[in-house]
């Protein structure tokens, strides 16, 4: 077994409308599923990605209105990568964020690869990494209607950050159950930290990268507003992600067991530094329950919540994403 990549990365916003104005507009992703957090069918699940929703360029966001703004810190995924295709791109996307009033930080290489780190609107963690030199896991195919040119238009998830007080323990889980390799190291964000540990799996490259970032200085993240919940791994399908779960299982970590997300199936549990991962299988996908070309347009259900459809309706400001 071999885990393929970055599935998607899910994270918290406390504004709906302005979050997919902001990805969608500026960002120029699209809006591939508008749904509920199965959890709690109370707010919303925005997934955002590629044209179809490909996994590896699912970024995903649970809408929690009252929810307290993110203090950052250790014991989190502290930034998400999205994928250009090139170095010209990056210059591209340095303009369009200063057009937009987004503030952002210089470039600069990060693990071989010019990045471009800034902030969402509630102080999300982003960096656009250029794919200039990347090989490995291919990137997804931008929307036809995205707002930007498709020559410098975001392909998919990159490289994710994890911010830990030990890097040891994360970094065990991620080689010896979760079969990771090592492929390298880079300098510290912060001056005398140590350096940044950089692994990969299945076909390797940007998106099938995590790199882990060990802190001694930092207080435990608050998650809010701003934060990510968890990250997710690339299964290839039904039947393998049931090995992963007995192996889970037989590591003793406690997990959640088999669960179906109807786009997706899923096994959540958390490592020793207590970051929630997710193994989520390649399929179904987004167009299962719409057509292809109306994808995020209305709320979706799975089947299994389908009978609490105005209940659920009653209970969501509306959003209107067409």
């Amino acid at each position: 077994m071999e885990l393929k990549g970055i599935h998607h990365v899910s994270a918290l916003t406390a504004n709906a409308p302005e979050n997919f104005t902001f990805y969608t507009e500026v960002m120029g992703l699209r809006l591939i599923k508008k749904t509920v957090n199965q959890d709690d069918t109370s707010v919303y699940h925005l997934f955002y990605g590629d044209e179809k929703g490909n996994p590896g360029t699912e970024l995903t966001f649970f809408e929690i209105p009252m929810v307290g703004r993110n203090h950052d810190g250790n014991n989190s995924i502290s930034a998400i990568s999205l994928r250009v295709k090139n170095d010209a791109a990056l210059y591209y996307w340095e303009k369009r964020l200063q057009d937009n009033g987004i503030e952002k930080e210089e470039m600069k290489n990060r693990a071989g690869r010019l990045t471009l780190a800034f902030r969402d609107l509630e102080g999300q963690r982003l960096i656009l990494v250029s794919d200039e030199n990347n090989q490995g896991v291919a990137g997804g195919k931008p929307w036809h209607k995205s707002t930007t040119p498709e020559e410098v238009a975001i392909v998919g998830l990159g490289p994710v950050r994890l911010t830990v007080p030990a890097a040891e323990r994360t970094v065990e889980v991620l080689t010896e159950l979760l079969g990771f390799r090592k492929k390298g190291t880079y300098s510290a964000e912060v001056e005398g930290q140590p350096e940044i540990l950089v692994l990969e799996t299945g076909d390797g490259g940007s998106g099938a990268e995590i790199h882990v970032e060990e802190r001694s200085d930092l207080p435990q993240e608050r998650l809010g507003r701003g934060g990510v919940h968890h990250v997710a791994f690339r299964v290839d399908n039904e039947d393998e992600l049931r090995e992963w779960i007995e192996k889970v299982k037989t590591s003793r970590f406690p997990n959640s067991g088999f669960v179906d997300r109807f786009y997706f199936k899923s096994l959540y549990f958390r490592e020793p530094n207590r970051i929630l991962f997710e193994l989520a299988t390649d399929g179904p996908g987004f167009d299962t329950d719409e057509e292809l070309d109306h994808l995020g347009e209305s709320l979706a259900l799975p089947p299994f919540l389908e009978h609490e459809r105005n209940e659920i309706e009653a209970k969501l400001k509306p959003l209107d994403t067409k």
